[in-house]
């Protein structure tokens, strides 16, 4: 298969089309059940059985590459990350990772370092990579393949205690370290106290990456929000099987991240290069693999949980994507109506007075690499506006740019850096956090940022529109643009009664802690 051939396919149809093909090489060839050769690809796709017995699940995508890896002799743990249940203040998931097979691995937790409660079992998911000196193609069989294995570990915590600090080490047969703690979480709460996330889109493995992981890690903040696109092991974005793809960055990755992700809830939206095609129909075989989400083992990747007074939506952009149509309508619709009924939930729940969503692709950017995604104006936008979503965080554009408020498209005020907005009148702030890390991006206006401001009341821009076209247009709406390495801060501070003042002071930091865009939003308590 050809790029071109590949780009005519849904990720669905790719999948099917790799796994027949598969399936008739290894007949041909009569090695490697299972196996096969793409024509004009990287990645060949083979079926093994995972080490461990019921809870392992195994999923094999074949790489080509020049260098193998050895997987050693050690079994000590490393890339702890932690991620929220479907109920912050009661559930956890912990997952890591070890070198080679292991059996029986467990977590122990306690509310003191040391003093280890008993093991609690985790499950084994298992990913197996092929690695060859030669290119494969149709007519020549692999040389010299060398196998990569890589080994997630996950546990599952449950009837745990809100508002609560808990250590925990990691092991297995033959290992434990019980005088080493592995990492630490902090339950959530249903107080109303202040508390603050982060977030952030499209970081990879740089020096920069490393930078802005560590600011969230000093900021320590309850929990951080992923907008997509995060290690950048599929490095094409497109959602073909013709992309180049190498599952060992998410080991680098995940090293790069635990110091902060080991402690703090790392909660992902999956991103363009997210999309994997080598696992499943909808690409995400190896992130329910790597990633323990909300919803479930095998549940979607897009979820919803609350802390405090803040009700929050991970969506998945890939699923309304013009720009980048492989996984376009995957859900067949099914993502829409589980949104709009979870809006109309928490907007009715007492004690919620923000909702804040995260996606990859951006509704509403100037930035001149990716601009604006009309698939999530179409789908996800309406929706905002109806249940008064008050933040929505994107990435995608490796920038900072936030946007006036938004009803219907329209801007209805200008709010310049220090403004405070009233959603429940003024409507949906969109900000872009995507410089994380990777290669930044441009504007076609000039930079406007707080110390350097430029007003620039009509910019010219675009937005992606069906049929992988783009429709010119001119903007008022944004307000902030920053050229650079970014993340972004959000203190929420509920009033202590109904009908008191709630806020969220959100800024704009660059990559060294040093200001760019702040803003309040405020609600009357709920």
């Amino acid at each position: 298969m050809t790029p071109e051939q590949a780009r005519k396919l849904s990720l669905a149809e790719q999948y099917d089309w790799f796994r027949r093909a598969t399936s008739r090489r290894a007949l041909l060839r009569g090695g490697l059940v299972g196996a096969g050769a793409l024509a004009a690809g990287p990645a060949i796709l083979a079926s093994t059985a995972g080490p461990a017995a019921a809870a392992t699940r195994a999923a094999s995508p074949l790489l080509h590459a020049k260098t193998g890896w050895t997987s050693g002799t050690s079994a000590v743990p490393f890339g702890q990350k932690v991620i929220f249940g479907a109920d912050p203040t009661t559930q956890i998931a912990v997952s890591w990772q070890v070198r080679n097979a292991v059996s029986n691995p467990f977590i122990r937790i306690s509310d003191s370092p040391g003093g280890w409660g008993e093991k609690i079992p985790a499950e084994v998911r298992t990913l197996s990579t092929l690695v060859s000196d030669t290119s494969p193609v149709d007519s020549v069989p692999l040389v010299s393949p060398k196998t990569i294995t890589q080994y997630y570990l996950h546990a599952s915590l449950s009837y745990l205690r809100p508002d609560t600090t808990y250590f925990y080490t990691v092991g297995q047969d033959g290992y434990e370290d019980a005088t080493t703690v592995a990492g630490s979480f902090t339950t959530g709460t249903n107080s109303r106290r202040p508390f603050r996330f982060t977030a952030f889109g499209d970081e990879g493995i740089t020096y920069d990456a490393v930078a802005t992981t560590s600011q969230v890690r000093t900021l320590n903040p309850a929990f951080h929000l992923h907008a997509g696109d995060v290690s950048y092991a599929e490095s094409g974005g497109s959602g073909l099987l013709t992309d180049t793809y190498d599952p060992r960055v998410w080991d680098s990755w995940f090293n790069q991240v635990s110091p902060a992700a080991g402690s703090i809830p790392w909660q992902v939206a999956v991103g363009n290069h997210e999309m994997e095609a080598w696992y499943s129909p909808d690409g995400y075989g190896g992130q329910q693999a790597r990633w323990d989400f909300p919803n479930g083992v095998n549940g979607p990747t897009y979820y919803t949980f609350s802390y405090g007074n803040v009700a929050v939506f991970a969506l998945d952009a890939n699923d309304v994507s013009y720009e980048i149509p492989a996984n376009f309508g995957y859900s067949g619709g099914a993502q829409v109506a589980w949104l709009e009924s979870n809006l109309a939930r928490v907007r009715s729940q007492p004690g919620i007075d923000f909702v804040v969503a995260y996606f990859h692709h951006c509704a509403y950017s100037t930035c001149t690499s990716h601009a604006s995604e009309g698939g999530a104006r179409q789908f996800f936008a309406p929706l905002f506006d109806k249940y008064g979503v008050d933040l929505v965080i994107n990435g995608h554009n490796h920038i900072y740019e936030r946007n006036n408020p938004l009803i219907a498209g329209q801007q209805t005020v200008n709010a310049p850096t220090g403004a405070t907005i009233t959603p429940a009148t003024q409507g949906t702030t969109y900000v872009v956090a995507g410089g994380a890390g990777v290669s930044l991006y441009k504007f076609g206006a000039k930079d406007s940022y707080e110390g350097d401001v430029n007003v620039d009341t009509a910019i010219a821009s675009y937005v992606n529109v069906a049929g992988g076209k783009t429709q010119n247009e001119t903007v008022d709406y944004s307000q902030v643009r920053y050229t650079g390495y970014c993340l972004l801060v959000v203190d929420s501070a509920p009033a202590s009664w109904a009908g008191g003042t709630s806020t969220l002071l959100v800024r704009g930091l660059n990559e060294d802690g040093v200001e760019l865009d702040r803003f309040t939003l405020a609600r009357t308590a709920n």
